[in-house]
């Protein structure tokens, strides 16, 4: 049997606690589960040692953000030769034969399985999930899409070894974009696993505009590491388009738009050298954790 390590990292983790964590322990294919804590300001660890004593947990003192934590666990997964990680979000469940029907995919070049994502009232696909594979297409049965949010990734030990961990120039948001374009890189595939079902609560979430300014920065910065592209070529698509979108709103008249731009454009360039050093560690092949 497979040995599964199912990863979850944890910031004031309590108001899915008690939805999380028994979906996994009453999973119908048996998993390990670690949490690793961003040192929560809450009774998290607490309800984790005196409730739940057989997961492992992992208490930081800071924050490390999503993915420098998950890393711990993806080196977990490596030493201890499990023979795969299944990144869960705090704010989710899995359906008790996720896992089953997740391991049951086989099919060449596999990256990452994924799981079909409900929203929290278990009534209709998370909106973010749903868009992101809009466009996925039919090959040997299954449905390969370039991106699925990171809110469960079941990734096979080999492929950990190859692609390697989240890259810590990414603190929270974007990281898992930028291991996409890494799958892809290395000629993987996303592959949705129609038969799991898994719940992503994140359906009553509201996004400002300063919300969105700070997902366009992350999305360029996603684009200056993205190692499918030269140099030359992520310099274009995230400063010179962050630019281009800072005239737009000047001309528009949207000077809060046009200086967030701005912003960017600087927190761009100021980035520039964790970036190429980030470009060059992800092109490599790896067989340990950053």
């Amino acid at each position: 049997m497979a040995r599964i390590l199912t990863i979850i990292v944890s910031y004031n983790f309590e108001p899915w606690i008690h939805k999380c964590l028994p979906s996994l322990l009453d999973s119908s294919y048996p998993t390990d589960i670690l949490v690793v804590d961003n040192n929560s300001g809450d009774h998290t660890t607490q309800i984790i040692k005196e409730t739940y004593p057989t997961i492992r947990l992992i208490e930081s003192s800071k924050n490390l953000g999503f993915g420098k934590a998950n890393n711990i666990g993806l080196d977990i997964v490596l030493k201890e030769e499990y023979d795969y990680a299944f990144l869960v979000n705090q704010d989710a469940w899995v359906d008790r034969n996720c896992i089953a029907n997740l391991i049951k995919v086989n099919t060449s070049n596999i990256g990452i399985i994924s799981p079909i994502h409900h929203d929290g009232t278990e009534a209709t696909l998370d909106h973010g999930f749903a868009d992101y594979t809009k466009d996925a297409i039919t090959k040997n049965s299954y449905r390969i899409c370039p991106f699925v949010n990171a809110a469960f990734w079941f990734i096979p030990n080999k492929v950990i070894r190859k692609v390697g961990g989240f890259a810590p120039i990414f603190f929270h948001y974007g990281e898992d974009k930028d291991y996409a374009n890494r799958i892809n890189y290395h000629g993987l595939n996303i592959v949705l696993a129609e038969e799991a079902k898994a719940y992503h609560d994140r359906q009553q979430r509201k996004t400002d505009r300063k919300a969105f300014m700070k997902s366009e920065y992350v999305y360029h910065l996603t684009e200056y590491c993205n190692i499918n592209y030269t140099f030359v070529r992520s310099f274009s698509m995230a400063v010179l388009a962050s630019l281009k979108k800072m005239a737009s709103s000047f001309f528009k008249g949207d000077l809060f738009e046009a200086k967030s731009y701005l912003t960017i454009v600087f927190r761009l360039l100021g980035k520039t050298s964790a970036v190429y050093r980030t470009r060059q560690a992800n092109q490599k092949a790896f067989n340990t954790i950053f």
